[in-house]
């Protein structure tokens, strides 16, 4: 076997402040309180952040309604130069960011570098092209903006999540208050800075961090005319209640438990790459993942047996080495949630098995982990773990493979795996998911309409699709 010396990315290509104000009308600010960031793969605090208040988010609110007025009455051409101003800034800094996203994230640096950021600045561009050409989106012919949209993102995806929420709504004449996950402030403290550097009028994008009181307090506020939530499926029911008869336009990416399904014709080799990207891309963090292996009964043995051989050559450490393929779990409390189900798992008669690989004394780690055994009983085979951990049922024939795929409660994605292009069109047909990834698992594009059905939420982002949300 191959021996890999360290390759770590320099550290000190990202400045971190001693510690964050809240962004507010272009400027920082002092919030209520403080609270810590740190890095989930040592437990060292990287910077300390301001802690929004209710009185912070009515500031904030108030900022993107006085600048929505102009902003809104901005022709879309010009709206657009300044999309496409952000959108370079972020490539120019694309390995600042990178680094800076590995370090308060957790994930490792190949990910930010090659998946991430290129795909931050791809939706800012793509969003900067339909600013002046949204008469001919099929909205109507006058579409107008909603007014303040207010937006909360997720720890796992933080710069890409941010982009996918403030592009679409910039684009369409609407002001932005957004609050970033409590675990993973700094990218989007950064991005306000990146708004100053491209010279965007004050009040169009308001940055507001803090926990899930902080979120709740801009969810609520009466003056959002617009509410855009990606996070877990028990937070949404709680959006969904507390905006219910308020008059405010919601769209909510909630949790997933997809199906990669892989028939007996499948190319072996190309299905174990896909079945190890489907679930251990980031940690296992992905809404989307293909956290459900449904094999064909008669090559299970045999894909098993090459997705443990792979699984044993995935290199698990220090995310800032561009070596490594998993990171380090975002927080302890995910690392808790993670590991309690698996214990579940065990105790109620499901096999274990995970990779060998040693885990660093100090941060929040988790091995790769495959189930067998699994029954749709099973919790591990219902609940979203959200993390690196796969649970492997079988089936016989297709329509077994459809039922147990559409088995859950949610609806986002799931994976085919086949020779047969009329067999993928059959089956993609019957699953009742948002996205279907044929041959492939994780391909996304600014292009490219997202969401799911069910408890996996409602309303898509990307896309033409990604405007509607943000139009009256």
């Amino acid at each position: 076997m191959f021996e890999y010396a360290p390759a770590p990315e320099n550290r000190s290509i990202v400045d971190i402040a001693p510690s964050y104000g809240l962004f507010i009308d272009g400027e920082f600010a002092e919030g209520k309180g403080t609270f810590k960031t740190i890095n989930p793969a040592n437990e060292e605090a990287l910077s300390e952040i301001a802690l929004a208040g209710p009185q912070d988010i009515d500031r904030a609110v108030a900022a993107a309604r006085r600048a929505f007025e102009s902003w809104s009455a901005l022709p879309g051409s010009e709206r657009a130069k300044y999309l496409f101003r952000i959108a370079r800034i972020i490539q120019e800094r694309a390995r600042e960011l990178a680094v800076l996203e590995s370090l308060d994230n957790g994930k490792p640096i190949k990910e930010t570098r090659d998946f991430d950021l290129p795909l931050v600045a791809a939706h800012f561009f793509y969003y900067a092209g339909w600013a002046d050409k949204l008469k001919y989106a099929g909205f109507g012919s006058d579409p107008r903006p909603l007014g303040v949209a207010g937006q909360v993102i997720p720890w796992n995806f933080p710069m890409l999540m941010l982009a996918w929420k403030i592009a679409p709504a910039l684009a369409t004449g609407n002001t932005v208050v957004l609050k970033p996950a409590e675990t993973t402030p700094l990218s989007a403290l950064f991005f306000a800075e990146i708004c100053r550097q491209a010279e965007l009028p004050p009040g169009v994008v308001n940055i507001v961090t803090g926990a899930g009181d902080t979120g709740r307090y801009l969810v609520e506020h009466p003056d959002v005319d617009k509410v855009a939530f990606t996070g877990s499926t028990e937070v949404g029911r709680q959006i969904a209640r507390s905006v219910a008869g308020t008059g405010k336009r919601v769209t909510l990416e909630l949790g997933g438990k997809a199906a990669n399904i892989v028939f007996d014709d499948a190319p072996i080799d190309q299905a174990v790459e896909g079945i190890v990207n489907g679930i251990f891309f980031n940690q296992g963090h992905v809404c989307c993942a293909g956290s459900r292996l449904l094999v064909q009964e008669s090559i299970a043995e045999e894909l098993l047996a090459s997705l443990k051989r792979r699984m044993a050559t995935i290199r698990l450490g220090d995310p800032l080495d561009k070596n490594t393929d998993i990171g380090a779990i975002n927080s302890e409390a995910q690392l808790a949630r993670i590991t309690e189900l698996s214990q579940i798992g065990e105790s109620e008669g499901a096999d274990r098995w995970s990779a060998p690989c040693e885990l660093p004394d100090r941060g929040f780690w988790f091995a790769p982990t495959i189930f067998t055994g699994v029954t749709q009983a099973h919790r591990i085979a219902r609940e979203e773990i959200f993390g690196p951990v796969l649970s492997v049922l079988t089936f016989r024939t297709p329509a077994e493979a459809v039922e147990k795929a559409n088995n859950t409660p949610y609806g986002l994605s799931a994976g085919i795996w086949t020779e047969k292009g009329s067999r993928i069109l059959a089956v993609a047909d019957q699953l009742r998911a948002g996205v279907v990834w044929a041959n492939t698992f994780n391909k996304f594009d600014p292009a490219s309409p997202f969401g799911g059905y069910k408890e996996s939420g409602y309303g898509r982002e990307g896309g033409r699709h990604g405007l509607e949300a943000y139009l009256a």
